[in-house]
């Protein structure tokens, strides 16, 4: 889940009125909508070795002139194209212009390595739809500071991939272009709004996919799709775009990743240094730490949830698996009021659909209504609207919240939090479709996605591990969160969590 463009909330929108802002047509289903293409496709022969390969391996073999950067991009293009009609995760394409670029003179650390960018951020001469039908037409004249960080590490865009509308819902299903299908099992989501993102990781089309988390959106996606995602803390990275900060600043940028040293390496090149940064550099962690930890185990969640019995078993087997590396594990809850934060984080994030919506109106000169906002995003707006007056309590403790949960854990004595990252495995496509009765979508989405949002407004560092799997092979991700700054200690403890339980073997079905 994410709030693209300063979280899209301004002072502004609550005297705003969305006029036909209304829910739609109910869909209402609890299953899967429809049948998916291919849904029993068998795992593919691997006939691409690149496609085996993390980013760091593949800009290896690129700097010492083994293959180049455009035999990498073209290889990445091949798969996209041969995988695309089964996962649904790319909205735009820009394959020339990637091997363009990929004949260029590149530096960096991936220098030659292709990726895709999720279709919230801007690039410059390229379409940005926000995952909407009311953005179709959008072209930005400006690359976002982050994303161009990412160019400058010498990594090449082969166009956007898939987000649901505005990144404001735990699934990527946008009516603008349809359901991205999850790699492990078609039927399936690939989680959001990191989607695309992830279902392109996992098929091993690109090594990773740049994403961004406003309130779980790299993490999620990780989770559903058996990818490594870490949450850097707020203001650890280049900024997202030109706007200044929204009242409480949640959403961040990074990656999801096959390897954990894509992900660390990625950090070490676009987080910010020397006079910019406004946290201790992290630098570029590469290998496990002897220092073991103290991890407070919470497979409950702050906002009231019901853990699925897969997830919760698979949460046990991790706990016993740190306790066996050494590290202390012992059960906590912690001392916040999860139903106050629930719903002051619920109005702030309605705000965000609100202004998109009347963003959405601006950009199309139409009225907002189901022709170029879903559903899900006027109900949203709706709900904004009828409780508008609370937003400003509602920010006081939302900005209060980050030394609240620090404090909560210095309380326990614990370093790092232990939680499942989502309530249960990947649901069937539909089961949170931007279509289906807003009450009833708003429970499903609440539940699942209970996790990870105290991580955004906190804006502390936390990541998804793939260490899990369920019954009928879909992936189970485990949540660690720290303090702000905790990036290192995070990526340490994945190192030794990808030694000790390694997942980068497991392909899915569908797959490069």
């Amino acid at each position: 889940m994410e709030l693209s463009r300063r979280d899209m909330l301004l002072t502004g929108v609550a005297g705003l009125a969305l006029a036909g802002c209304g829910t739609g047509e109910s869909g209402n289903q609890s299953g899967p909508v429809g049948t998916a293409p291919d849904t029993e496709a068998a795992p593919a022969e691997t006939s691409d070795p690149l496609a085996e390969l993390d980013g760091v391996a593949t800009a290896a073999l690129i700097a010492s002139g083994e293959i180049t950067a455009r035999e990498a991009v073209a290889a990445a293009i091949a798969r996209a194209r041969a995988l695309e009609p089964q996962i649904n995760g790319i909205v735009n394409e820009t394959y020339d212009a990637a091997l363009a670029r990929a004949d260029t003179e590149l530096s960096g650390p991936f220098a030659g390595v292709p990726f895709f960018v999720k279709d919230l951020h801007r690039t410059n001469g390229e379409p940005l739809e926000f995952g909407s039908k009311g953005f179709r037409g959008y072209v930005p004249d400006v690359t976002d500071p982050v994303i161009q960080g990412m160019f400058d590490a010498g990594l090449v865009s082969l166009g956007k991939s898939t987000t649901p509308e505005a990144g404001l819902i735990s699934t990527t299903e946008p009516l603008s272009s349809g359901p991205t299908r999850n790699p492990w099992n078609l039927d399936h989501s690939s989680g959001g709004s990191s989607g695309g993102a992830a279902a392109l990781t996992a098929a091993r089309i690109v090594p990773f996919a740049q994403a961004s988390d406003g309130g779980g959106s790299i993490r999620i996606p990780a989770s559903c799709c058996g990818l490594f995602g870490l949450k850097p803390s707020r203001g650890r990275t280049l900024p997202r775009d030109f706007s200044g900060p929204p009242p409480v600043e949640i959403s961040v940028v990074l990656s999801v990743s096959r390897s954990v040293r894509d992900t660390a390496w990625l950090l070490d090149a676009v987080e910010r240094k020397g006079a910019d940064a406004l946290l201790e550099p992290v630098g570029r962690v590469t290998q496990a730490s002897s220092r073991r930890l103290t991890i407070g185990y919470a497979p409950e969640p702050l906002i009231e949830a019901e853990t699925d019995p897969e997830v919760a078993a698979a949460m046990d087997s991790v706990r016993q698996l740190l306790e066996d590396l050494g590290h202390t594990v012992k059960p906590v809850t912690l001392p916040l009021d999860g139903n106050q934060f629930r719903d002051d984080f619920l109005l702030y994030w309605a705000g965000g659909a609100a202004e998109f919506a009347m963003d959405s109106a601006k950009f199309s000169g139409k009225v907002v209504s189901d022709e170029i906002v879903e559903p899900w995003t006027q109900g949203l707006a709706q709900y904004f609207l009828a409780r508008r007056g609370e937003l400003p309590a509602a920010i006081e403790r939302l900005q209060a919240f980050e030394a609240r949960y620090e404090n909560a854990l210095g309380e326990l004595g614990v370093e790092l939090i232990l939680t499942p990252t989502v309530a249960s495995p990947p649901p069937p496509i539909g089961y949170q479709g931007p279509e289906v009765d807003f009450d009833t979508l708003l429970e499903r989405v609440v539940s699942f996605a209970a996790f990870t949002s105290p991580q955004n407004v906190s804006g502390v560092a936390a990541m998804s591990v793939p260490l899990s799997w369920s019954a009928n092979g879909l992936p189970i991700g485990s949540h660690f969160a720290g303090r702000k700054g905790d990036e290192a200690m995070l990526l340490a403890l994945a190192y030794e969590l990808e030694a000790a339980r390694p997942w980068a073997s497991r392909r899915p079905p569908v797959s490069a």
